[in-house]
């Protein structure tokens, strides 16, 4: 990481343990969570600006990611999103707001989090996802599949008879730096020691397993969000959504999306960016979301 974090385990439950990283100091908290195939390693730019903005920074790896528990069951993000309350409020006993940050993977936890606990979460922000419940989400999944399907992944991880595990046993670093190369604008910016370290984590029993879970729970996500929009309307906190100037994977899709599912929402586009925008643009993206947790 850029800045110093001292790092820990909480254990939530007997077969639950979840892996974070915590730096900074300030009354407020900004909840940083990674989305996939990555951990809280993908924030490591981001958090130096963060802290020195007075922000304490709480960097979890989420339910069967990086060095965090793989359990056999509890991919939906609601429970997700309850993992990393618990961590935040009942193992740091971190009281106040929470300012909670997710991309990818951590948009839909996010999403999940401030459906679920709308009155720890001051901010909210969304970054580079799709919201499963959304029209929107079914308009794009639907649309980029006829063309150049760049998520074609969401039904390879849904084949049956485990055949996503069984395809990509061993393979797994030549597996996740596809999704580096085909959905980021500049390669590079995740470097051979980061995708090696991400691979690693990747390569650990169960964590592959634990991946394509995440996106078996699409359809019980998208029944859960739309539950929770019809029982108690959009969210009403300020929201804030992030996306590569470049992302291949739903270029003008956040406006509508954000209009589906907050009050008051901003969208932003991050220059010079793909998907992975806090590697490929770290100091745009810490600027946006400083200047948005302030306010």
């Amino acid at each position: 990481m850029d800045a110093p974090l001292s790092h820990g385990i909480a254990q939530l439950s007997s077969d639950v343990r979840i892996h974070y990283g915590l730096g900074g100091e300030g009354e407020a908290t900004a909840l940083l969570i990674h989305g996939y195939p990555q951990n809280g390693w993908q924030w490591r730019h981001v958090v130096g600006p963060l802290a020195a903005a007075g922000f304490r920074v709480v960097v979890p790896d989420y339910r069967g990611a990086g060095r965090s528990s793989k359990p056999t069951a509890g991919y939906d993000k609601r429970t997700m999103a309850a993992d990393l309350r618990a961590l935040v409020r009942e193992h740091l006993k971190i009281e106040g707001p929470l300012a909670v940050v997710g991309h990818d993977i951590g948009s839909m936890v996010a999403f999940a989090f401030a459906l679920q606990f709308p009155d720890d979460v001051s901010h909210l922000s969304l970054c580079e996802a799709p919201l499963p419940g959304t029209r929107t989400y079914d308009e794009v999944v639907g649309k980029t599949r006829l063309a150049g399907d760049p998520l074609w992944h969401f039904s390879f991880h849904n084949a049956g008879d485990n055949l996503a595990e069984a395809l990509t046993f061993g393979r797994e670093r030549a597996y996740i730096d596809s999704f580096y190369d085909r959905l980021a604008f500049n390669p590079g910016a995740i470097s051979l020691e980061d995708r090696a370290r991400y691979a690693e984590a990747f390569a650990s029993a169960g964590a592959m397993r634990a991946g394509f879970e995440v996106f078996r729970a699409f359809d019980k996500d998208a029944e859960d969000n739309r539950a929770a929009l019809e029982a108690r309307g959009r969210l009403r906190m300020p929201v804030l959504s992030l996306g590569g100037a470049h992302s291949v994977l739903a270029p003008g899709a956040d406006e509508p999306m954000m209009k589906e599912v907050a009050e008051h929402a901003t969208v932003r586009a991050i220059p010079a960016a793909g998907h992975w925008i806090a590697e490929e643009n770290p100091e745009a993206v810490a600027e946006a979301l400083v200047g948005f947790l302030r306010a």
